[in-house]
């Protein structure tokens, strides 16, 4: 079995830059969907593992700096009318994941008084498949592991052993990882990010497949995965380009698509090893590519520029003024765009995002048998 690989290299710059702020405490959210009568509730659970795609306020409650926070305005300005810690204006993937499986949104691990029943989200932002990526800022995802563990160990001490085993086997676990792996050598100057090449992404790709068959181990039987997203396009790494920033950072995104290569081989290999595997993976990198490219075809204004920001593209990391630089701009409409700020996407192209990876416009960018509908329905 793979184990949790060692990488030493010093993250400088952005995460050192800035003291460790307090963070305030959410009570649990009022804007959560009434939960109908429906043949899914009872045995369905969502379980969310990953970084900051997904995170929806586990860093609220972490000793971390703002660059991994997303608990000030204007982020959550659309949906909820207050920063709940999700790193966009509105809802990210999972919550609209949660509605279409007719589940209340899914709460972060560490807020206090949540229940367990319908699963939880540990996704963290910053957070790497390696503990080395942002390491003391962000819940890294083997620390991600061994919360669910926690979780898992309270429902059949709660439920008893059969009927938990029951519910983590009907259960859906989503990922989106290994971004911040790629990204944080080159996000901190690092003399790493010359280090990076296919052994580099055997690794990543390792500890995620740990995690997945400590899962499995547990009982878990279903899984949905996104890839990477064209990494260099995004407006916060389009920007370090010296000579032409108009222009993606090819090296950053030609390692994701080497990641996103592997992850689709050993999915395959899981699904011939272990019995009842049943994976979904969904090509958000051709999904963002499409939109970056062809904008308008999908609502949007342009494919380079965020709604929040400053700089060219708005790609300076300065959404809200808590961060490093403390000017910022702020789009008028940000269902226009593409990007809500450096590095994260708006309410209306995660929606986009959530529709196709469960089941809608044909699967265009479907990469495996199965979509989520599937896996929620036990198809």
């Amino acid at each position: 079995m793979e184990g949790f690989s060692s990488l030493s290299f010093t993250l400088l710059f952005l995460h050192a830059a800035l003291a460790a702020s307090s963070s305030p405490s959410l009570s649990p959210e009022s804007s959560l969907p009434p939960l109908p009568e429906n043949e899914w509730t009872v045995s369905t659970a969502l379980f969310i593992f990953g970084d900051s795609f997904f995170d929806v306020g586990n860093n609220n409650h972490i000793n971390t700096t703002t660059l991994d926070q997303a608990n000030f305005w204007p982020y959550g300005e659309t949906y909820f009318r207050y920063p709940s810690g999700r790193f966009s204006d509105g809802r990210v993937v999972p919550d609209f994941i949660a509605e279409k499986a007719r589940l209340p949104f899914i709460p972060p691990f560490l807020q206090p008084g949540i229940s367990h029943h319908f699963g939880i989200n540990f996704a963290s932002a910053g957070a790497g498949a390696l503990v080395e990526t942002f390491q003391g800022s962000v819940i890294d995802l083997k620390t991600q592991l061994r919360y669910f563990k926690k979780v898992e160990h309270r429902l059949r001490q709660k439920l008893g052993k059969s009927k938990a085993r029951i519910k983590l086997s009907k259960a859906v676990y989503m990922f989106a990882i290994g971004s911040n792996d790629y990204m944080s050598p080159f996000l901190t100057n690092s003399s790493a990010s010359s280090l990076l090449d296919s052994k580099y992404v055997e690794m990543v790709i390792g500890n995620l497949t740990t995690v997945i068959k400590d899962i499995y181990a547990k009982g878990g039987r279903n899984f949905g995965f996104i890839n990477l997203p064209p990494l260099g396009c995004l407006p916060g790494l389009r920007i370090l380009r010296a000579s032409d920033d108009s222009k993606c950072h090819e090296e950053v995104s030609l390692l994701a698509e080497l990641h996103n290569k592997a992850l689709s081989r050993r999915l395959v290999a899981l699904k011939n090893k272990l019995r009842r595997f049943r994976y979904s993976l969904y090509d958000f990198n051709a999904f963002l590519r499409q939109r970056i490219n062809h904008p308008s075809k999908y609502g949007f204004i342009g494919g380079k520029d965020a709604c929040c920001g400053t700089g060219t593209f708005r790609g300076v990391y300065s959404c809200g003024g808590k961060r490093i630089v403390k000017e910022y701009e702020l789009c008028e409409d940000p269902s226009r765009y593409i990007y809500w700020d450096s590095y994260h996407l708006t309410e209306r192209a995660y929606q986009q995002l959530a529709e196709e990876m469960w089941g809608g416009k044909g699967n265009t960018y479907k990469l495996s048998p199965y979509n989520l509908k599937d896996l929620f329905r036990g198809v």
